[in-house]
């Protein structure tokens, strides 16, 4: 998941090709529904992203009540209103009434806490949780930032790796060389500093043990001379998500890919490149899709997002959406850290009947 963050930002708004009282306002390479006239291009307003929880005041202000997703209606979620995709909502609340907008956005205010707006957690179902216990020694997680969010990210023509998003439940597995110590936990759990205890029914231990991710852990570690490593793949298959991709965790081993390796050489934490991880899986352990390697291309990196998944070999589900990496693994002036973003299609957003377990 991404940050939350709800910030004041520059507008450009288009004409909706199907509705007369409709426009779309742009946000970087997010779009939202708004009402006609309601803002001008060069504006500012308050952008509140997907996944923000609002509270009761603020949705009856923005004449939402009863209109917003989840159980409590307090939710924002991607729609699509006279068939165009929405992300987020555009607005200018009252509590903000006084407030420069444009020096807001020069300065990167978060106005979250402000409008007591707050981020969704999924739930954990009782497969996916267990007995934990303090880990600090965790190699951590990073959350990846949305594209459409910070589409200057990536220079045009720069060399990326474009892989698919898989929808699962993302496995932190970290071996510490001394003493062969393997931890696993959730990404949640995780960002706890937690780890699960091993137990054979637990979904996460399943899917390590089934895949040999610790003996994989191991020779990466005495490959690359590395005191920690830290293998993050996503579980998945029916009884995960709604999307399965044709495995099934309810019996025998579950569907798992790797999606990331960072290691902890000399003190120092880095992440392998895109090139790196590939040969380091030459081991045989499942891996995501790359779906394109070359010049960096935002349109074709939208296309990518959509369509049909690979991971089955059957296209049995939409797509979830993509991962763009730099090919030489750097860092982002533009997110404060590794160059990594995500971009997730309208169609996985607007389906009917989804899970978003974590």
């Amino acid at each position: 998941m991404s940050t939350l963050r709800v910030t004041a930002e520059r507008l450009t708004i288009h004409e909706h090709p199907n509705a007369d009282a409709l426009e779309l306002a742009q946000v970087g390479l997010y779009r939202a529904v708004v009402a006609k006239g309601a803002f001008r291009s060069g504006e500012f307003a308050v952008y509140v992203p997907e996944q923000a929880v609002l509270p009761d005041e603020l949705i009856a202000e923005l004449g939402l009540t009863g209109r917003l997703a989840g159980a409590a209606h307090n939710r924002v979620k991607a729609i699509r209103l006279r068939g165009e995709l929405s992300q987020g909502l555009v607005c200018r609340p009252r509590a903000l009434a006084e407030v420069d907008l444009e020096r807001a956005a020069r300065e990167g205010e978060d106005f979250a806490e402000r409008l007591g707006i707050v981020k969704w957690v999924p739930p954990v179902p009782i497969a996916m949780s267990g007995q934990v216990e303090p880990a600090p020694d965790l190699m951590p997680w990073i959350d990846i930032e949305n594209l459409k969010r910070y589409p200057d990210v990536f220079e045009d023509g720069e060399p990326v790796a474009v892989t698919e998003k898989l929808h699962g439940t993302a496995c932190c597995l970290t071996y510490v060389a001394d003493g062969g110590e393997v931890r696993v936990t959730s990404k949640g759990l995780g960002a706890q500093r937690l780890a699960l205890v091993e137990d054979e029914k637990n979904l996460y231990w399943r899917a390590v043990r089934g895949h040999a991710v610790p003996a994989v852990a191991a020779q990466v570690a005495a490959e690359l001379g590395a005191a920690r490593v830290g293998i993050f793949g996503e579980v998945y298959g029916g009884g995960v998500q709604d999307l399965g991709y044709g495995a099934d965790s309810r019996r025998g081993v579950p569907g798992y890919a790797v999606f990331d390796i960072a290691v902890d050489v000399d003190g120092q934490s880095r992440w392998l490149g895109p090139e790196e991880l590939a040969k380091v899986l030459d081991s045989g352990l499942p891996v995501v899709p790359t779906l394109h390697t070359g010049p960096y291309d935002a349109g074709r990196v939208l296309e990518l997002a959509e369509g049909r998944e690979t991971v089955s070999g059957s296209g049995l589900h939409i797509r979830e959406g993509v991962v763009v990496r730099a090919v030489s693994e750097r860092h982002s002036s533009v997110l404060g850290g590794r160059a990594i973003a995500k971009v997730v299609s309208g169609a996985y957003l607007t389906r009917k009947g989804g899970t978003e377990y974590e």
